[in-house]
């Protein structure tokens, strides 16, 4: 069985309440303290309900921390940048819709009892209607789609990046 530890008495658990509303930090109040961690402090902030702070009044920073940074200028000193946002998966899927089953002639298309090892195993239509079928195409040696379907599926490392490319503000 573990250890539970220094028990937090009433005297420890009121030098904590008073620590951390002078501003301490975690690490600051469990070496005051001596026998406990930063997450055992952490955790009984947590269950005393002392999560807030007390705010400084004339509203600078606390003591050891950094200095504003101007208008427009990022953590390099250049200008900030962003990433743009992807498109929207729904619209990327409606968009390839229409080519995966248009795509093949309607022979190409196979049961699941039907489909063998080399063939693509592409999902075509409703699975809950009795209509439903697979690609059926020849498959790409190794993977489970044909040269049509893996594009759909497959994306190379770089396009991915360019859906997300970096846009700078001035």
């Amino acid at each position: 069985m573990m250890d539970a530890g220094p028990s937090w008495t009433k005297e420890r658990v009121e030098l904590l309440k008073r620590l951390w509303s002078d501003g301490r930090s975690a690490s600051q109040i469990a070496a005051e303290i001596g026998g406990v961690s930063r997450n055992a402090v952490i955790g009984k902030v947590h269950r005393l309900g002392l999560a807030g702070r007390v705010a400084k009044a004339n509203g600078t920073a606390p003591a050891g921390g950094r200095r504003p940074r101007a208008e427009g200028e990022s953590a390099a000193g250049e200008t900030p940048s962003v990433v743009a946002p992807a498109p929207p998966a729904l619209a990327l899927y409606q968009a390839a819709s229409p080519a995966d089953t248009t795509a093949l002639p309607e022979s190409a298309r196979v049961t699941i009892m039907e489909l063998r090892e080399f063939m693509c195993r592409w999902p075509m239509g409703d699975p809950s209607t009795p209509d439903f079928r697979f690609c059926g195409d020849r498959a790409i040696t190794g993977l489970p789609y044909c040269t049509h379907h893996s594009r759909i599926a497959y994306q190379p490392a770089a396009e991915r990046k360019r859906e997300r490319k970096v846009v700078g503000f001035r």
